[in-house]
């Protein structure tokens, strides 16, 4: 995909929902991966976030690729995790930074008015700094305990509900540990979208799985906006 020409903005309010992210794998996994995101494309999900921390970056590239052609069909986001590069690379919806992956700032020069969303772990310090920066997203968690990242910190759920309060502005992103049983409770908790993994790639039936977590997370949103 061409870089050269200017990205169209994209709106924040658009973030929001089952976020779904994806795993590392090899080459002969990757479409499976493929797959099961179609599935959930189809089953509601509107935000995916292509996320590889292993492949070479011709690989992300190409991954990436496709990854957007089957959201643009979808109308959902995609959003590329760490890399700058390869999110101008394929045009996509937005980068998500972590605590080493560059400044908003530079994100900000490369991609335009996409979306720039930010770790911020438990610290509201780092979201305070994120937003200062012209961050569209910040992002929390481990909520729960994480089988991805075991030994990540964990940020409380109030934690959330603060942050939607403080900051109206800025979307809100609960990630780790999210699955079924608890997803309502972080969309009731203020949460703009809950970043999932294992609850969709690791389960049965991913498509179902999928169509479950949309279910309760609106239900938890309706809660909260009551």
């Amino acid at each position: 995909m061409s870089t050269s020409r200017a990205l169209n903005a994209i709106d924040p309010i658009r973030l929001a929902g089952v976020y779904l992210l994806t795993p590392d794998t090899d080459d002969a996994d990757f479409g499976r991966v493929y797959a099961i995101v179609e599935q959930a494309l189809q089953a509601g999900v509107r935000v995916v976030q292509y996320r590889e921390k292993k492949a070479a970056i011709a690989v992300q590239f190409s991954r990436s690729e496709r990854l957007r052609r089957l959201t643009q069909r979808a109308d959902a986001l995609l959003i590329i995790n760490d890399s700058v590069e390869v999110a101008a690379h394929c045009e996509a919806d937005g980068v998500h930074l972590g605590r080493a992956d560059g400044e908003v700032y530079a994100a900000r020069q490369r991609l335009g008015h996409r979306l720039v969303g930010v770790s911020c772990y438990n610290e509201v310090g780092s979201a305070q700094a994120a937003i200062a920066a012209g961050a569209d997203a910040i992002a929390f968690g481990s909520i729960y305990p994480s089988a991805t990242k075991p030994d990540a910190v964990r940020a409380p759920l109030a934690l959330i509900t603060q942050a939607r309060t403080t900051w109206p502005q800025c979307r809100t992103v609960a990630i780790g540990g999210i699955n079924a049983s608890n997803v309502a409770d972080v969309a009731a908790a203020g949460a703009h979208a809950a970043a999932v993994l294992d609850a969709v790639f690791a389960a049965r039936d991913p498509a179902q799985a999928a169509s479950e977590l949309v279910q309760r997370f609106e239900q938890g949103r309706r809660n909260y906006e009551e």
